[in-house]
């Protein structure tokens, strides 16, 4: 990367083109001296994971210019499809130059435990992991009942001590970053956290049979027991923005000299 220009920073999301920590976090990006371009799904694509899933004319998907509330000079775009596709189609000639690092978020919610699989938001940098970008995945702890002014500005503090994280970190790092909703007066220390067993809530699937046949009914239930010491849902609970390395899909050797016995017997 030639020195005579700044990092280029690809600002994405799962919440969608016109969610506001989306633009928050694009402002974030641009005050840090990133070169900003934002690039969004069309609708709201929550949980949707590393799916490069988008909507096909034959070989096109079709994508919107857009001006940003507050982002003059920003180019942004509304993409007719998911967070990992729109990766995946800076990296495959879509964007020149192409970016350094890719910023997801602001989520509005927090992203923990391995329940990030199905994320969105995490699936983005996920998939710029695998094109050698850095990435940095960032939710906001607002639960979806609370009615409180999400604190973007919390996130936006905690946001260049994280970013030197970032940029120290080698090439394909992933990172994911929670922050409490909370004053920037009233938070922790920045932590590292190993992910939690699940997350901060689980969906519990009924089957239920109705005068229009059967279908799968989808309840949200909060974890009854403490969130663990040290893990991304302890650390944010007790008020601690959480910063964890993720690491994309990888193999790992020896799975037939592990079934080395059975196999003999057999």
């Amino acid at each position: 990367m030639a020195s005579s220009r700044r990092l280029r920073a690809l600002i994405t999301n799962d919440d969608g083109i016109d969610s506001p920590g989306l633009w928050a976090l694009a402002a974030g990006a641009r005050d840090a001296g990133f070169d900003v371009v934002v690039a969004a799904p069309h609708v709201d694509a929550s949980g949707v994971g590393a799916s490069v899933l988008s909507v096909r004319e034959g070989n096109r998907t079709r994508l919107h210019r857009r001006e940003l509330d507050g982002l003059p000079g920003i180019p942004a775009y509304a993409v007719e499809g998911h967070p990992a596709f729109i990766v995946h189609s800076a990296g495959r000639g879509w964007l020149d130059p192409e970016p350094d690092v890719v910023l997801s978020g602001i989520n509005r919610g927090a992203n923990l435990g391995h329940a990030v699989l199905h994320s969105g938001t995490v699936g983005a940098v996920l998939a710029g992991s695998l094109h050698g970008w850095r990435g940095l995945a960032v939710s906001l702890d607002v639960p979806e009942q609370d009615t409180e002014r999400p604190r973007w500005e919390t996130v936006l503090a905690v946001l260049p001590e994280v970013l030197d994280v970032l940029l120290a970190a080698p090439d394909g790092t992933a990172l994911s970053l929670n922050v409490p909703n909370l004053p920037a007066a009233e938070i922790g220390e920045l932590r590292e956290a190993r992910l939690s067993a699940f997350g901060a809530v689980q969906v519990r699937v009924d089957l239920r049979t109705g005068e229009h046949g059967e279908a799968l009914h989808s309840a949200v239930q909060e974890m009854a027991s403490a969130p663990e010491p040290g893990t991304d849902l302890g650390l944010l609970t007790a008020g601690h923005p959480t910063l964890t390395e993720l690491q994309s899909v990888s193999e790992r050797s020896g799975v037939l000299d592990r079934a080395a016995p059975s196999r003999r017997a057999g």
